[in-house]
């Protein structure tokens, strides 16, 4: 397929507990398989951290911007632009916020105290979008799935590290709210399983180019399997779903 190739949900181990790849790791795995760009999205501070709580907030800012600036300085002089964005963290309902920078997170030091209407208001108030990260995730720290159509700018309906019935019930999700969809890989370390991501007509330098494309509606979610990019529309067991969610959902 044409188009330039992203991936927007990416953890390292500098920042995200349950990371187990540093950023530099990733770059010329990424170029290997064709993607000419990469979205930073480590978990923030009220999600699966590996920085001190007990840090200045400073001091915590800088170190959780340290896995994306080890890629971006890996990346120097490659075919590939690494960007920034973050993994937000409510009660197991996480976004992933394309647009804000470092010096966003370091004027807005109350933001762990908000709500989540008071966050997503912050989030548009830089120019920036929230899209919730897979809406349908079940697992054992996970009690019930928590769906906030209010503060969603869009929907994660591709997320590899998620089983395929669970990705359908995203894209159902998605298709109701009539909202942009993404993808992404949601990738802790290097494999040669599935990745997502997303297929775009024109390459983005940074995050906030990427927000404005996939808010126009012009990326096109994909998994890519092996050197074969497949838009997710296309994948039936990807969009249609077999069974209902296991756990309850609750609507904010």
């Amino acid at each position: 397929m044409e188009g330039f190739l992203i991936e927007t949900h990416l953890h390292t181990a500098q920042a995200s507990k349950c990371g187990r790849a540093w950023g530099s790791d990733y770059i010329d795995f990424m170029i290997a398989r064709g993607f000419c760009g990469m979205i930073v999205t480590d978990h923030f501070f009220n999600g699966n951290t590996c920085i001190d709580p007990s840090l200045p907030w400073n001091i915590r800012v800088a170190q959780y911007m340290s896995g994306y600036e080890d890629a971006r300085r890996a990346a120097e002089g490659k075919d590939l632009d690494v960007m920034f964005g973050i993994e937000f963290n409510f009660d197991r309902d996480e976004y992933l916020i394309y647009g804000v920078d470092g010096k966003w997170l370091l004027e807005n030091d109350d933001i762990l105290s908000l709500s989540r209407m008071e966050v997503y208001d912050r989030v548009h108030q830089a120019g920036s979008v929230m899209i919730q990260a897979h809406p349908y995730r079940e697992r054992d720290y996970i009690d019930e799935i928590n769906l906030c159509p209010d503060i969603c700018d869009g929907i994660e309906i591709y997320n590899a590290a998620n089983p395929d019935n669970q990705n359908a019930l995203g894209y159902q999700y998605a298709l109701k709210l009539g909202v942009p969809m993404t993808a992404g890989s949601d990738i802790h370390y290097l494999h040669d399983k599935a990745l997502g991501g997303m297929l775009l007509p024109s390459r983005v330098a940074d995050a906030s180019e990427y927000k404005d494309i996939i808010m126009a509606g012009e990326g096109i979610p994909v998994k890519y399997l092996g050197g074969t990019i497949t838009p997710v529309e296309d994948i039936p067991e990807l969009t249609v779903p077999t069974e209902a969610p296991m756990l309850p959902v609750r609507y904010y």
